[in-house]
């Protein structure tokens, strides 16, 4: 039995991963997805202290404190930098990283760096309303829709998940400078579907910090493909198993 631990990304919560759940379980393994602080049973906790520190903390405290061990970690979207730093803090509770259509960090870089459309997100809270909320993104026409999900049912039921993002998340720096973490294998699943202007992805390099080709997987649909593709996605992320 493997253990998969879904870390959600931005404004998201751990029942995004709802459809994929079921399909891990089936198979003999454990899932977990947590919603992180200020997200889902969460959001009561939402506030301007909020940052990518506190959702490392999150992951780092339920790996330790329920005592799990050669994790398969995935994170998608904004969660990539939330994996990046949970293992540099616990290399040796990892099994495998997976960066879902993630941000893919370097050591001391934040989610500007990565992805540089962020900072107009801080911007547009900075100078409106509180400051520090940054309201998710509204939906588009097809094929970009909501995150990459179109299906109206799909949609509606998407947005009882959102919450605002602090722009703490986007600020605070990736932490990657403990050299266990390269002997971690990693995979990255892509999804190769309509995206939004602005969004860029890093190219994966040819060869992983373990020395071992890179792995990468497309999926052709949107962003959200634990909604749109759950089936595909988990057959992925089975094969790791």
């Amino acid at each position: 039995m493997s253990t998969f631990l879904l870390v959600h990304g931005a404004w998201h919560s751990g029942r995004c991963w709802e459809r994929m759940v079921p399909l891990l379980e089936s198979a003999g393994h454990q899932a977990l997805a947590p919603s992180l602080t200020g997200y889902g049973d969460k959001a009561h906790l939402l506030g301007p202290e909020v940052g990518l520190d506190t959702h490392v903390d999150d992951i780092v405290t339920l790996i330790t404190e329920q005592n799990l061990g050669k994790v398969i970690l995935v994170g998608h979207s904004y969660a990539g930098l939330v994996i990046s730093s949970v293992a540099n803090q616990v290399p040796d509770r990892i099994g495998h990283l997976v960066y879902l259509d993630a941000m893919v960090p370097e050591d001391g870089e934040t989610a500007v760096d990565v992805q540089p459309i962020s900072q107009t997100l801080i911007d547009l809270a900075e100078s409106s309303g509180t400051g520090w909320r940054i309201p998710p993104p509204p939906e588009h026409p097809s094929p970009l829709g909501l995150f990459g999900v179109t299906d109206p049912a799909d949609i509606a039921w998407l947005r009882t998940l959102l919450s605002d993002q602090p722009v703490r998340c986007l600020q605070q720096p990736a932490r990657l400078n403990n050299p266990a973490t390269q002997a971690i294998p990693r995979t990255h699943i892509h999804c190769v579907g309509a995206t939004p202007a602005g969004i860029t992805r890093r190219p994966v390099p040819a060869t992983q910090p373990n020395g071992s080709p890179a792995q990468i997987h497309e999926l052709p649909t949107g962003h959200d493909c634990m909604i749109t593709m759950p089936a595909e996605l988990s057959k992925l992320l089975l094969d790791l198993s």
